[in-house]
């Protein structure tokens, strides 16, 4: 860190670089906006995956390009359409017409039950804002004539991309605003300095606002979709990691401002300290997010990229933004509680105390430690994973209010048909083993051309449940008999791809992270049995929070599963993220046991590192628990699993369970190597 080290070698060098970074900042800012690139399909799934490939078959029939809005009307409290209901309906439908393509829309469908009543009405295809702004009208339109006391939902496919990109309309400014609330009031906890609020967050807020200027740009570069989920996980993370470093740096600064009158020097002594644990732990994020880069979907490579810009611009802000911005105040940015030379530091007594304690009865202390850990992993039992296309949201959306009263009126698969694609002079056959599949409620001819022709087939069970993923399988294994050329798409089967791309992503992104994760503890340590100690205390962490996080899910908040990709995520945030503070304690304890020996060092480090890294830990928490703020069940879970999985490294591991190791191993935790004492 020469180079930082010679920007705070006077106020005016470090001015000049606080000035260079704002004009950097803003330029970014200031960039055109970059055109997001357009999915590859639905789900993001490259097209090796079946209900891909059906996608791009589909381009080449007729009419490949037009969708389908379904408008269910009801009575509610289950009451039966009279015959006036009926006659309004069959005229809302007569007066839909002009909006189908071709004028064409289908005859009214009316349930068995006399309930309810369907109407199919085709619509050209269009891009984002141009479908939203369909829905809207269709909406609005089919409300202008209904008889009082009938209701109306407009659900189908192009709905619930417009419920979906509608739930996200001002979500960032919420979590931004939310975020920096909460990263504020912490700091203000923490250091009772208006300095020390306002400055940190300014750099937190640009660091943030830079990185996702360059994320849209990078991401519509290398042709992947940016969205909600990336934009949120993004931005908390760039939070919890920039404030995290800053406070690293600002407890290391103020501890050597207690040693010296220049407030130069102790600036560069503690940049000189914090560099090496910053760098790793930054490093040991961007390596994981990078080994994220090999999922199979757009979304996740697309929250890799994003975050491996935030990650190296927060380690940028942490080691050089800062640093000069603390050297241009100087000690008055401590005010009105100011590290005067030879002051006590009064922030470690409570850790102290608590090493005293862990140090006479580590063996006590681990064992029930693994009690609570164990206790809390043992939620994983009756994990449910996969949510259904209208579990999705926290706050139902009309789409999925519609799906619901249609789904109890008609076969449950009626909102988004399966598409089944072959060769058209199978087409006979085709549909023969189609009906005599179990879970398909009927199949309909659909576009086809002099090569392929396409079939509808709606489904007795909801898209996306597990009913529907068993009818799937049985679909594609009959359909394989007849040609490996039959492909079977549509939501639900983009749904079973996704299930087998996550499993597979799984299986392959898992321990590559914990591969990576190992190394860097291996060249961080210079050790080899530390690492291992560490890294099973995170994969512990790891499975309790998600255990307890479970619990919440399922007897707190009544969520009906975990999606998919939430396990890939918040495994990877949280083996990424909780190996930072045992970073940050075990380097500082190797600094220290070189001059009093292991157990010595530990307690030492536990002491001066106990308040900043305890406070980090519970920011870090507290920002990614903001993720609730959001509209979506998948983010809400991966804030909440992250969220407790912090609280337990920060509270338990961390604190109690990795000092209890060094305790009771003693030099022996350094294996093969150990500290040469008096060095």
């Amino acid at each position: 860190m020469s180079g930082t080290r010679s920007v705070l070698r006077s106020r005016r060098s470090a001015a000049l670089v606080l000035l260079g970074a704002f004009a950097v900042a803003v330029l970014v800012l200031l960039l055109p906006t970059a055109t997001p690139a357009e999915p590859r399909s639905a789900t993001g799934l490259s097209t090796s995956a079946e209900s891909a490939r059906v996608e791009q078959l589909r381009e080449s029939l007729p009419k490949a390009d037009e969708t389908a809005a379904l408008i269910v009307f009801s009575r509610p409290g289950d009451g039966r359409l009279s015959e006036a209901d009926r006659g309004a309906v069959q005229q809302v439908a007569q007066s839909l017409r002009p909006l189908a393509p071709g004028g064409q829309v289908a005859p009214v469908q009316f349930a068995e039950n006399g309930q309810v009543a369907l109407v199919v009405l085709p619509l050209p295809a269009a891009d984002e804002a141009e479908t939203e702004r369909q829905i809207d009208d269709l909406r609005g339109k089919v409300r202008e004539s209904l008889p009082s006391g009938v209701d109306v939902q407009v659900t189908g496919p192009p709905a619930f991309t417009t419920d979906l990109t509608r739930v996200f309309d001002g979500a960032d400014i919420r979590l931004l605003v939310v975020t920096a609330a909460v990263v504020a009031l912490l700091l203000l906890l923490t250091y009772r300095s208006p300095g020390l609020v306002l400055v940190p967050l300014i750099v937190v807020a640009l660091t943030e606002q830079v990185t996702t200027a360059l994320s849209e740009q990078a991401l519509a570069a290398l042709g992947l979709p940016a969205g909600g989920q990336v934009t949120g996980i993004t931005s908390v993370l760039v939070f919890g990691a920039t404030t995290d470093y800053a406070l690293l740096l600002i407890a290391r600064y103020r501890e050597q401002l207690r040693a010296t009158d220049d407030a130069l020097a102790a600036l560069r002594t503690a940049v000189g300290r914090v560099a090496e644990p910053v760098l790793a732990s930054g490093g040991t994020v961007i390596g994981a997010l990078a080994i994220l880069l090999l999922a199979s979907t757009e979304t996740l490579r697309g929250i890799a990229v994003s975050c491996i810009i935030g990650i190296a611009l927060a380690m940028c802000a942490g080691l050089l933004v800062l640093p000069a911005a603390l050297a241009v105040f100087g000690r008055g940015i401590f005010w009105p509680f100011v590290p005067r030379v030879g002051d006590a530091a009064r922030d470690g007594k409570i850790w102290g105390r608590l090493g005293g304690v862990v140090a006479r009865r580590p063996v006590l202390v681990l064992v029930a430690s693994t009690i609570v850990l164990a206790g809390c992993a043992a939620g994983t039992v009756g994990v449910r994973t996969g949510l259904a296309q209208n579990e999705q949201f926290r706050v139902e959306p009309e789409s999925v209010r519609g799906a619901k009263v249609l789904a109890a009126a008609f076969p449950a698969g009626t909102t988004e048909p399966v598409r089944v694609i072959g060769p058209t002079g199978q087409s006979a056959e085709i549909t023969e083993l189609v009906q005599d599949v179990d879970g398909v409620a009927s199949v309909r001819p659909g576009s086809r051309s002099d090569q392929l022709a396409q079939f509808d087939v709606v489904l007795t069970s909801e898209p996306g449940s597990a009913e529907s993923f068993d009818a799937l399988r049985a679909l594609r294994s009959q359909l394989d008999a007849v040609s490996p050329d039959v492909l079977v798409g549509g939501g639900a089967a983009e749904s079973l791809d996704l299930r087998t791309a996550d499993r597979r992503d799984q299986l392959i992104v898992i321990p590559l992270v914990l591969l990576l994760v190992g190394l860097v503890l291996v060249a961080v340590l210079r050790s080899l049995l530390a690492p291992f100690l560490l890294l099973l205390t995170v994969v512990a962490s790891f499975f309790a929070s998600f255990g307890a996080s479970w619990l919440i899910f399922d007897r707190v908040l009544g969520f009906p599963a975990l999606d998919g990709s939430v396990l890939l995520l918040s495994f990877l945030f949280l083996v990424a993220l909780g190996v930072d503070y045992n970073i940050f304690l075990s380097t500082r304890a190797r600094e220290e046991a070189r001059t009093a020996g292991t157990r010595a060092g530990m307690r030492t480090a536990l002491a001066v590192t106990g308040g900043v890294i305890t406070s980090a830990g519970l920011l870090l928490a507290a920002v990614f628990a903001v993720l609730g703020v959001l509209p979506l069940i998948t983010l809400t879970q991966v804030g909440v699993i992250v969220c407790v999985g912090v609280l337990l490294d920060t509270l338990l591991v961390r604190t109690v369970v990795v000092p209890a190791l060094a305790f009771l191993l003693g030099d022996r935790f350094w294996w093969p190597g150990r500290p040469v004492v008096g060095h």
